[in-house]
Parts: C-alpha cells; structure tokens; sequence
C-alpha cells in the first residue's frame, strides 16, 4: 500500500495595504491634519482640507481618483508656486 499524502495548510492571504486619507500638512507643520474627500456623484469635485490651518485646495476629479493624488496634485502646485521664490537663509 501506498503512503497518503499530508495535506499542508494553505498560506494565509496576503493584507493589502490600505491607502491613506489623513496626511501631513508641511506649512504648518502637523501630521495627520490634511483630510481628502472626493466627490464623483454630483460634482466631480475632490477636495484636500487642513484641519488646524483651513487651507483648502480643489480640483476635478475622475472615477479613478484616489486621496494620495488629490495630496500630491496640491504639494506639486505649492512647488510651481514657490518655484521663483528667494528664502532668506538665517
């Protein structure tokens, strides 16, 4: 006779990683107090908001329109903005 075979546990599922809402506002200096929301219903508006500031960045968004770009379409803007600015290094 044969030898069964052992059934070996299968491997447990991998956790996905879930993606941000909440992230760091560098002019003020706080963590966590940037909140995006996204509105695809109605509007088709996506707004980033510091809570502690209250500055507020908008912009269009699409269905495939995720918070961490909302984040990254303001930072880039602030950059374009400060681009020709001197800073007085004291």
């Amino acid at each position: 006779m044969a030898k069964r075979r052992s059934r070996k546990a299968p491997p447990p599922p991998k956790k996905v990683q879930k993606v941000p809402t909440a992230f760091d506002f560098p002019f003020c200096s706080h963590t966590g107090s940037v909140h995006c929301s996204i509105d695809l219903k109605k509007d088709m508006v996506a707004v980033a908001a510091c809570g502690v500031c209250k500055e507020v960045y908008t912009t269009v968004a699409n269905a495939l329109t995720e918070p961490i770009d909302i984040y990254s379409e303001w930072i880039d803007e602030c950059v374009k903005a400060n681009e020709g600015v001197d800073v007085d290094s004291r």
